[in-house]
């Protein structure tokens, strides 16, 4: 049960988070922490940072180590799948039929339509990981910690990369 329960929260995200690792983050911290209540908030902004601070696709990253956590190696398999399968069944299945109608403006229209609701998706993510910093560390830190990011990849053009390893070393550091 916990395996099938496994593919549908990351499948189900998979299938709905339209535009990629992103739109879907949302979506797998509903099912991860809101609906399975296998991580708490917390937990996942530090898999979602450490998946941030590793190359690749951050859907995939995230579905690893959460189905390696929660239910192993065959936990982490079915994660994974869960996480590529929409893509799959979409390249298989539909890429024809989305090629067809490209130029159409309905198809444009849909696409411009999205774009609003992942950008509230994200902003609601952000929230809930600045309400939860902000319970475990108080304002200082969250302060400090995200002024200095601002000005390490802004002015100074640093990779967002080391910026979140060295907030993570910070963390571990002073806050662990």
């Amino acid at each position: 049960m916990l395996l099938l329960q496994m593919f549908l929260a990351f499948f189900i995200p998979g299938i709905l988070g339209y535009g990629g690792g992103p739109a879907s983050i949302p979506l797998i911290e509903n099912e991860v922490v809101g609906h399975y209540h296998w991580m708490n908030v917390t937990e996942f902004s530090n898999v979602l940072a450490l998946g941030n601070a590793l190359p690749g696709p951050i859907a995939t990253k995230m579905a690893g180590y959460i189905g390696y956590q929660v239910g192993g190696t065959a936990g982490a398999f079915v994660a994974l799948f869960a996480t590529i399968a929409p893509s799959l069944i979409l390249l298989i299945v539909l890429l024809q039929i989305l090629y067809r109608f490209k130029d159409s403006p309905k198809v444009r229209r849909l696409t411009l339509m999205i774009r609003p609701i992942i950008v509230v998706m994200l902003g609601m993510m952000a929230w809930n990981f600045f309400t939860a910093s902000n319970k475990a560390s108080g304002w200082l830190p969250l302060i400090l910690i995200g002024a200095a990011s601002f000005v390490l990849m802004q002015r100074l053009k640093i990779h967002p990369a080391f910026v979140v390893a060295g907030a993570l070393i910070i963390g571990a550091a002073f806050m662990g």
